[in-house]
């Protein structure tokens, strides 16, 4: 993120690291690309070096040949087609994807050290990991965990028990390959968890200290909603510099608005938390070997309107097979295709404002704090 009032830093893109000492860009571009995996990126990547209030630092960025050619308009969610990427099946492939995305930022991801850059690619690559496996049992108003590894309070909400790794009671709430069960509870709270996962499952190796404080308070009380992002997250782009529509980095956390009023009256049905999986996919938390594309979500949300109903109780519900059967008839009718990506693949209006314009595509996209011992920003709140 932006070191606010720098202007140095703030007309960077790409990755800005910092360094303890004056350096030479040629050198220090070289041995980052390869900590990064990514040496032959060399040929591709810009490299300049400054100095400022902070210190000294490196700024490494995709030249602007290779990133039009290989993401026009910063549009990454073609990147793995481009690249001849399996980020599926092979590791190294979505490590490639990420590093190539931030290289291309268009607005600098900074880091206090080399370190802190590689820390942040692993997280990533382990949301997009956990977020692959994660699968939810869909209820609008139900919440529920399993029960050998965490408890509710009627205050507190969920607490892992004494003495349960938080890895592994975040692992069988998300994962039913582990669980064995399906777990009721909201997607934005899996991207919480998701999220967490990823971070906690770094901290192991980069900074055990600080994953045992995570894990005794969350015996304690959880970190949610507002207090999550700002305890974990950093968050790039704003309503009046909107990032671009289709920009993004796997491991970004998003939200893709329902711009229609009346149906986002229902529960559940405000809009959509989603991680972004690379390859132009995003997650289905309730079925999750049907990942959306953009167009898919924009569909899906688009046609919520034509599922609103009101059930016995008077509430305002979806009917989603409703949803599916006009999803599948937009489908066989491509100028209405065309028309609906129009409306939604406008920017979101601000919450509470609703127009006949549309518009879904938020203007920001949310991804982990930095984690590392003496650098880390991830401040833990008191029990």
């Amino acid at each position: 993120m932006n070191t606010p009032g720098n202007p140095c830093i703030s007309s960077c893109s790409g990755l800005v690291v910092r360094f303890p000492a004056p350096i030479d860009a040629a050198r220090a571009c070289q041995d980052v690309l390869a900590q990064l995996q990514a040496p032959d990126l060399l040929p591709h990547v810009l490299a300049s070096v400054g100095h400022d209030a902070l210190g000294a630092y490196l700024n490494l960025r995709l030249d602007d040949a290779t990133r039009e050619a290989w993401a026009p308009g910063h549009d990454t969610l073609q990147l793995t087609d481009t690249l001849h990427l399996d980020t599926q099946n092979r590791p190294d492939d979505l490590t490639r994807e990420i590093v190539v995305a931030m290289l291309m930022g268009p607005v600098a991801f900074e880091f206090p050290s080399v370190d802190e850059l590689l820390s942040a690619v692993r997280i990533r690559h382990n949301i997009v990991q956990a977020a692959r496996k994660t699968t939810l049992a869909f209820h609008t108003s139900e919440a529920e965990r399993p029960e050998d590894c965490w408890t509710y309070d009627e205050d507190r909400g969920f607490v892992i028990r004494p003495n349960v790794s938080l890895i592994t009671a975040l692992t069988k709430a998300t994962q039913p390959e582990v669980s064995g069960t399906l777990y009721s509870f909201s997607c934005y709270r899996a991207s919480e968890y998701v999220i967490v996962l990823g971070i906690a499952q770094e901290l192991q190796t980069c900074n055990p200290a600080l994953l045992q404080q995570l894990q005794t308070l969350w015996t304690q009380r959880p970190i949610r909603s507002g207090e999550f992002h700002e305890v974990f997250l950093r968050e790039q782009g704003s309503m009046e510099a909107p990032l671009p529509p289709h920009y993004f980095v796997p491991g970004d956390r998003t939200w893709f608005r329902n711009p229609d009023e009346a149906s986002a009256e229902a529960s559940g049905f405000e809009g959509s938390w989603v991680m972004y999986l690379g390859g132009g996919l995003f997650t289905n938390f309730w079925k999750r070997d049907q990942p959306y594309t953009l167009m898919q979500k924009c569909l899906e949300i688009y046609h919520w309107r034509h599922g609103l109903y009101r059930d016995a109780e008077g509430e305002e519900r979806i009917d989603e097979d409703k949803v599916a059967v006009c999803i599948e008839a937009t489908l066989q009718q491509p100028a209405e295709l065309r028309r609906i990506m129009a409306v939604m693949e406008r920017y979101r209006e601000a919450r509470g404002i609703y127009t006949d314009a549309g518009g879904c595509i938020d203007t920001t996209r949310e991804f982990a704090r930095w984690v590392r011992p003496g650098t880390a920003d991830l401040v833990l709140p008191a029990p």
